[in-house]
C-alpha cells in the first residue's frame, strides 16, 4: 500500500549515506537476529517436562510421556478450537490451564482446611476474611515452590497437592467424557478413559508451569499468567513499566512521523488516462479470474460457519433446536471459519499476483495458461482435502500421529494436516515459478536490481518462504516453541509479508495508472517496508508473553508492537489525499479505492488502536483468552486482509470487465453493508462483549471470566443475540459482492482472448529508478 508517499515523492539532491534498498536489508537483518535470538532463548528456557511427577511417598502420578500424549491428543481432536491453553484458543469452552488450576488451587485447599478435596469456590468465600487469607496463603506456598529437579527430571507435589490433583482428575472424566453444552463440547468428546487422563495431564502440567516460579524469578514460566489470587497469580511489576515505556514509544513515534510527514512537499501527481492500459485479457489472466470466484465462494462459506460458531456460544449442543454438534461441532465449525479466512484472501492476493505479472512485464509468456489452470486445480484440491480432514480429527478418525498428517494440527490458523500443508506450500512454488516467468521481461528492461519489479519478485518469494515456518514444529514439539513458529505465520507470514507483497502490487499500479511518478512510488514503497518489517519482525513477539517466554520477551514485544501503529497512524492521510488529488481515476477506479480506502481505515482502527488495546503488557494480562481479542482479530483479519483481498480483485475485475457488466450499484450496497455490518458487529456485541469479561478478569480472575458463569451470563448471551442485525448486513453485503463477481466474471469469459505476444503494441521504456 502506498501509504507513505508524501515522504518520498518530492524530487531531492543526492544525499550522503545507505540507500534505501540498503537500509531494508539492514533492518531485516538487525530484526530477524533479534527474532532468532529470542527463538533461541525461548527454546532454551521453556518448561521443563518432567519424566514423572510424584508424590511424597513417590508414588508416580503422571508421566511425561502421558503428558506428551495428552497433547498430541488433545491437538488432534481440534486443540485451540476447543478451548484454550495458556490463553490461545477459542472462547466459548474454558482456558484449560487457568480452570485446572483453580480447581487444583480449591481441592489443595480444601485438603489444607478440612483434609476434604471437595471444597468450593463458595466454601472458601464464606470463611472469615482473616482464615481465609491465611488459608490462600498456605496455598500459594504450595503452587508458588518450584520442586523440579533438574538432575533426576522429576516433579514432587506436596500431600495437598497429590490430593487435590485426584479431585481434578474425577471431575474431569465426567466433564471430558459427558461432555457440555455450556462448553460447546460434544458427549463422548473423548470416550477412551487413557485418552482422558493423558489430556488432563497436559492440562495439569500447563497449569503447573503456569504456578510454579520460574527458577530465579519471582513469577511462573508463564509470568503469573493466568491471573489467580488463590494460588498467587499477580501480574508482575515489570508489567507496567513496560506498558508505560510502550506507550511512550508510540506518543512520541507517531509525534516523529507526523512531524516528518507534514514538512514533507506535496506529491506529483501525473495525468491520468480515462481508461487502463489493458482491456482484453490474456489467456492465463482469464483463467486467474476464476481464482476470485472460488475465493468469493470460500468467502460465503466463511461466513456462514462463522454465524454457526457463533451460535454455539448461546447454544453449545445444536443449531436452533438441530443436534449439529454430532455432525458439525464447534471445534470444526470454527475450524472451518478461521481456515476458509485464510484460504479466500490468500486466493485473491495470489491471483492478482499472477495478473499482474503480464501486465507489469507486458507479455504473456507460453503456456502461462496451464500452469495457471493446474494451480486452480491444486489448490482446490488442498482446500477441500484439509477441510474434509480436519472435519475427520475433529470426530477422532484418526489416531493423533494421523490427525496430525491428515486431520487437524490442532493450532489457530495452521490447523490442516502436514501432508495439505506441504501440498499447499508446492502450489505457492508452483504460483511463484510462475511469477517468475511472467515477470522476468520486465526484470530484464528494468536493468535496476532494486526496482520496482524487482521489489515484486522479492516480495513474491517471501510467501512460500515465510508459510512454510509453519513446518518447524510438530505433535510433539514443547508448546512455547510450537507457539514461537507459529505466530511467525500467523504474524509475519499474513500480517508482514504479503501486506509488503501488496504495497509493493499497489504502489506499481498507482504509477502506472498516474497517481504517483514511478520513483515516488518505488521510494514509497521501500520506505513503507521498512517501517513495516522495522517493527513488525519484532513485534511478533508481543504474541508470546504468557507462552512459558523468558522475561524480556515481553519488555521488547511491548516497545516494538506499539511501533508497529506508526505506519498505520499515516495511512489515513495517504488514501484521502490520493482521492483528492486524483478525481479523474477515482472515478474509474472508484470502487476499488473505495476498498482499499477501508483497508485503511481499519488497518487504523482494527490493527492500530484495537490491536494496542491488547498488546501492552499489563492489559493483556488481565484480557488474555478473553473476547477482547476477537475485537482485534475481527476488525484486523477482515477489515484489513479482507478489504484488501476484495479491493485487489477489483482493481483486477475493473481492466479487464466491460462497462455493461460493471455494476457501480451492486459495488456501492456491497461496500456499505459489508463495512456497515462489521462496524455493528463490533459495536452492538464483541465490544461490549469484550470489556465485560475483562472487568470479571480483573475483579475475579481468569479463571471466572472464562466460567459459563460469565459466558453464559444474561449480559454475554444477550450480546451474542444482537451480534445479528450486523451478520444479516454483513452476509447480505457478501452476497451482493458474489452476485458481481459472477456477473462479471461471465462478462469476462464472452470477450475475446488478448491474442498478441505484446499485451502493448509500443512497449513503455523503463525508468531507471533508483532510490
Amino acid at each position: 500500500m502506498a501509504n507513505s508517499t508524501s515522504i518520498t515523492a518530492t524530487a531531492e539532491p543526492k544525499r550522503q549515506g545507505l540507500s534505501l534498498p540498503a537500509w531494508l536489508v539492514f533492518v531485516c537483518i538487525v530484526t530477524f537476529t533479534v527474532l532468532l535470538t529470542a527463538g533461541a532463548a525461548i527454546w532454551k528456557n521453556a518448561p521443563p517436562i518432567p519424566a514423572s511427577i510424584q508424590s511424597p511417598a513417590e508414588e508416580t502420578i503422571l508421566s511425561g510421556e502421558q503428558i506428551q500424549q495428552g497433547q498430541k491428543t488433545y491437538l488432534g481432536r481440534g486443540g485451540q478450537h476447543i478451548g484454550s491453553i495458556w490463553g490461545h484458543g477459542s472462547y466459548v469452552a474454558p482456558d484449560w490451564t487457568a480452570d485446572v488450576l483453580h480447581r487444583w488451587g480449591l481441592a489443595t485447599a480444601g485438603v489444607l482446611y478440612q483434609n476434604d478435596p471437595q471444597f468450593t469456590q463458595e466454601d472458601l468465600e464464606s470463611l472469615p476474611a482473616a482464615e481465609r487469607a491465611s488459608l490462600q496463603t498456605r496455598v500459594r506456598e504450595q503452587f508458588k515452590a518450584n520442586r523440579y529437579d533438574e538432575d533426576t527430571e522429576n516433579l514432587l507435589l506436596t500431600n495437598s497437592q497429590a490430593q487435590g490433583l485426584k479431585q481434578v482428575f474425577r471431575d474431569y472424566q465426567e466433564l471430558l467424557a459427558n461432555g457440555s453444552a455450556d462448553y460447546a463440547i460434544p458427549r463422548d468428546w473423548f470416550s477412551n478413559r487413557d485418552q482422558i487422563r493423558n489430556v488432563t495431564a497436559f492440562f495439569t502440567w500447563t497449569a503447573w508451569a503456569a504456578s510454579a516460579n520460574r527458577p530465579g524469578a519471582p513469577f511462573s514460566y508463564t509470568a503469573n499468567w493466568p491471573h489467580d489470587e488463590l494460588i498467587g497469580n499477580e501480574a508482575p511489576g515489570q508489567f507496567v513499566i513496560w506498558s508505560i515505556v510502550s506507550v511512550i514509544v508510540l506518543i512520541g513515534s507517531i509525534g516523529g512521523f507526523l512531524f516528518l510527514y507534514l514538512v514533507q512537499e506535496g506529491d506529483e501527481v501525473q495525468p491520468v488516462a480515462e481508461r487502463p492500459a489493458i482491456r482484453l485479457a490474456t489467456p492465463s489472466q482469464k483463467a486467474t479470474s476464476l481464482f476470485f470466484g472460488v475465493a468469493i465462494a470460500l468467502f460465503l462459506i466463511q461466513i456462514g460457519m462463522g454465524m454457526v460458531t457463533a451460535h454455539y456460544a448461546v447454544e453449545g449442543d445444536g443449531f436452533y433446536g438441530v443436534p449439529l454438534d454430532r455432525f458439525l461441532p464447534y471445534a470444526a465449525s470454527r475450524t472451518w471459519h478461521l481456515q476458509l479466512a485464510v484460504f479466500w484472501i490468500a486466493t485473491c492476493w495470489l491471483a492478482a499476483g499472477l495478473y499482474f505479472g503480464p501486465r507489469f512485464s507486458k507479455r504473456e509468456p507460453k503456456k502461462q495458461v496451464w500452469g495457471t489452470s493446474g494451480l486452480l486445480v491444486a489448490l482446490t484440491v488442498v482446500v477441500v482435502g484439509s477441510m474434509i480432514g480436519s472435519l475427520g480429527g475433529v470426530h477422532g478418525m484418526f489416531g493423533s500421529d494421523m490427525s496430525f498428517l491428515f486431520g487437524h494440527q490442532g493450532y489457530e490458523y495452521v490447523e490442516l494436516g502436514r501432508v495439505w500443508q506441504l501440498l499447499l506450500i508446492a502450489g505457492m512454488v508452483l504460483w511463484l515459478w510462475l511469477m517468475v516467468r511472467a515477470l522476468t521481461p520486465a526484470l530484464k528492461r528494468e536493468g535496476s536490481r532494486t526496482g520496482l519489479n524487482h521489489f515484486f519478485l522479492y516480495s513474491s518469494i517471501t510467501i512460500p518462504v515465510f508459510y512454510a515456518a509453519g513446518l518447524m514444529y510438530t505433535n510433539e514439539t514443547p508448546l512455547s516453541v510450537a507457539e514461537y513458529w507459529r505466530w511467525w505465520v500467523v504474524h509475519l507470514w499474513v500480517e508482514g509479508f504479503f501486506e509488503v507483497f501488496a504495497t509493493v502490487a499497489i504502489a506499481y499500479l498507482c504509477s502506472q495508472i498516474g497517481f504517483l511518478k514511478k520513483s515516488s512510488a518505488l521510494r514509497a514503497t521501500y520506505l513503507t517496508t521498512i517501517l513495516y518489517l522495522g517493527s513488525g519482525v519484532i513485534g511478533t513477539l508481543h504474541h508470546l508473553y504468557f507462552a512459558g517466554t523468558p522475561a524480556f520477551i515481553a519488555a521488547i514485544g511491548s516497545v516494538f508492537s506499539a511501533l508497529e501503529v506508526v505506519p498505520l497512524t499515516l495511512i489515513g492521510f495517504e488514501i484521502v489525499k490520493t482521492l483528492r488529488l486524483s478525481r479523474q481515476a477515482e472515478g474509474f477506479y472508484r470502487w476499488p479505492l473505495r476498498f482499499f480506502l477501508a483497508t485503511c481505515f481499519w488497518n487504523l482502527v482494527g490493527a492500530g488502536i484495537f490491536g494496542f488495546l491488547i498488546n501492552p503488557p499489563i492489559v493483556l494480562y488481565y484480557s488474555q483468552g478473553l473476547n477482547t481479542t476477537p475485537i482485534h482479530a475481527h476488525s484486523a483479519l477482515f477489515g484489513v486482509y479482507g478489504c484488501l483481498a476484495l479491493a485487489l480483485m477489483l482493481f483486477v475485475l475493473r481492466e479487464i470487465v466491460p462497462d455493461r457488466a460493471w455494476n457501480e450499484k451492486l459495488l456501492r450496497f456491497s461496500f456499505w453493508s459489508i463495512n456497515g455490518g462489521l462496524v455493528l458487529m463490533l459495536v452492538l456485541s464483541m465490544i461490549p462483549n469484550g470489556f465485560y469479561q475483562l472487568v470479571q478478569s480483573v475483579n475475579h480472575g481468569t479463571w471466572f471470566a472464562r466460567s459459563a458463569e460469565v459466558t453464559h451470563s444474561p449480559w454475554i448471551e444477550t450480546m451474542v443475540w444482537l451480534r445479528m442485525p450486523g451478520d444479516i448486513m454483513f452476509a447480505i453485503g457478501a452476497a451482493a459482492m458474489a452476485i458481481f463477481t459472477v456477473r462479471a466474471l461471465y462478462a469476462v469469459f464472452q470477450q475475446p482472448t488478448e491474442t498478441a505476444e505484446f499485451l502493448e503494441t509500443a512497449p513503455e521504456s523503463e525508468e531507471e529508478v533508483k532510490v
